[in-house]
Order: C-alpha cells, then sequence, then structure tokens
C-alpha cells in the first residue's frame, strides 16, 4: 500500500464516511431504535446470567481495547497512524458503551455495574490485556500494535461472528449490534496489517519478543475460551430454546457447524481453530511466525 492510499484508508474522513454515516446510522448503541433482546431470555435466569457473563467478557476486552489504542497515539512514528488510532480510541469507546448498555438491557442495575464486571470478568482475559498493555505502557508500538490490532482484534473480530451467527435469528437487536463492531473490526485488522509489515522488515530484531507476547497472549485467550464454553454449558439447552421468529429451525452457521445443535466442547474447538488459523495467517503476512502455547 502506498502512502497516499494508506493516508485515506485510515483517515478521519474515511472514517466518518464509512462509519458513523454509513453502518452506523440512524443506529441506537448500534441497533435500530426500540429493539429489544429476545423476550426468551428473560424467561430462563440461567440463560439471562449466561448473556450477561458473555457479555461481561466483551466489556473487559473492549476496556482493553481502548486503554490500548488511546496509549498507543502517542506512541505512534507517524502522523496518519495517530490518526488512524485515534479514531480506533472513539470505536473502542463506543463498544464499551454499547455493551454496558446492553447489561443494563439485560436487567444490570447501573449501581451494580462495576460489581457485575468484576464478578464475571475472567481472570485468564484480564492477564490476557495484562500482557498487551505492558507493551502499551513501554511505548513499544511495533508490539503493541501487534497485540492490539492482530491478536486482540483478531480474536474479537471471531468471537463476534460466532455469536451473530447464533443470534442473528433469535436475537436481531443483539446481532445488529455485533455487525457494527465486526465492521470496525475488520478495518482494525487491516490496518495492523498494513502498518507493522513495513516496521517488522525495519526492525527484525524485534521478532523474538513480539512472537513470545502473541504466544503469551494466545495461552490466556485458549484458557478464557475453554472457561467460558465451560461455565455455558448449562445455558447451552436453554440457548436452543430461542427459534426464528416463524417458529422454524435457527439458522446458526459458523464455520460448518450447526451452532443451535452443538455442544459446547465443539463450539470451543472450532472458534480456537478459527482464531489459530486466522492469526498464523495474519501474522505471516507482516513476516512473524505464530507460536503456539506452551500448554
Amino acid at each position: 500500500m502506498t502512502n497516499a492510499s494508506f493516508l485515506a484508508n485510515y483517515s478521519i474522513q474515511k472514517w466518518l464516511e464509512t462509519c458513523p454515516q454509513g453502518y452506523l446510522e440512524s443506529t441506537v448503541y448500534g441497533h435500530k431504535p426500540g429493539a429489544r433482546e429476545a423476550e426468551q431470555i428473560f424467561q430462563n435466569e440461567v440463560l439471562r446470567e449466561q448473556q450477561i457473563r458473555t457479555t461481561v467478557q466483551l466489556v473487559a476486552g473492549e476496556q482493553c481495547a481502548l486503554a490500548a489504542s488511546s496509549g498507543l497515539v502517542n506512541a505512534a512514528p507517524d502522523r496518519a497512524s495517530k490518526i488512524f488510532l485515534a479514531t480506533q480510541t472513539l470505536d473502542e469507546a463506543r463498544h464499551v458503551e454499547i455493551f454496558i448498555q446492553r447489561l443494563y438491557d439485560l436487567g444490570v442495575k447501573p449501581e451494580d455495574l462495576e460489581t457485575t464486571i468484576k464478578t464475571y470478568a475472567n481472570p485468564n482475559l484480564v492477564k490476557f490485556a495484562e500482557v498487551l498493555l505492558e507493551k502499551v505502557d513501554k511505548k513499544d508500538f511495533a508490539a503493541g500494535v501487534v497485540g492490539q490490532n492482530i491478536v486482540l482484534e483478531g480474536m474479537a473480530f471471531s468471537v463476534f461472528e460466532m455469536l451473530h451467527a447464533s443470534t442473528a435469528d433469535a436475537n436481531p437487536k443483539f446481532a445488529q449490534t455485533l455487525s457494527g463492531t465486526i465492521a470496525d473490526e475488520r478495518r482494525h485488522v487491516g490496518f495492523g496489517e498494513n502498518r507493522i509489515g513495513e516496521l517488522i522488515k525495519r526492525h527484525p530484531a524485534k521478532k523474538p519478543e513480539i512472537q513470545k507476547m502473541q504466544q503469551e497472549m494466545a495461552k490466556h485467550m485458549l484458557a478464557t475460551f475453554h472457561d467460558m464454553f465451560t461455565a455455558s454449558a448449562r445455558a447451552n439447552d436453554a440457548a436452543r430454546e430461542l427459534r426464528a421468529p416463524d417458529g422454524g429451525r435457527p439458522k446458526a452457521m459458523y464455520q460448518g457447524l450447526n451452532l443451535a445443535e452443538a455442544s459446547t466442547e465443539q463450539m470451543e474447538g472450532v472458534l480456537a481453530n478459527t482464531v489459530l488459523g486466522e492469526f498464523k495467517t495474519r501474522l505471516a503476512r507482516v513476516g512473524l511466525e505464530y507460536r503456539p502455547p506452551a500448554h
């Protein structure tokens, strides 16, 4: 990508046209005004708790992304990257806000928000964030962008796609919210790939350190997946009760797996394999080698 096209693709003007004046136009917290969560969620406390637990992980992940993208603005070595990361910071702040709003929509009271986040935030996801934010705090731009825009955003992209597939018919309100975040994450990952490849070529000595960071983040990510799918096992049957509005069979296909019928072990496996496959491809594009976790 030439410098001119880089500037055009990641400018504030492009962001305005694509995001607030594009797929988010006429939305409220990422969805149509007046849209509501699926009523079945409130008829089953196990399912509602599972939805709260899942949404808390989204809040925790997006709070990490907000801290990372805002911290990387001053670490960026050029104006174009600073400008893009400023738009990404607003994207991540929006994500935090819309997922917190979903917690409210699920019945969490504002005065209970912080306690709810603290109760349900997965410890492995917290460690995942700490690995990334340590690099950001040190103003290590190359490592920070790999951790943020390739590892974290790559994970979020696949998680959001899986959640979207599972809710497209059963919960259109949440599915539309996810559609906007998926579009944002696609743009963020594209920036990471286009920006970091050049830096890796200029600073090949940083490869081992960045690859070690990726390895550690992958370990905590996989542990988070395992914890979350294990915790949601009881809600899996309840979730199957969410049916398409016409009463037909749910359309919940993701990577060839019917999520409406799959076990939690199958869902964990397909998500982990999808994310790791994307990691390998994207890291290779920027001149890095994927390192699997030791355990």
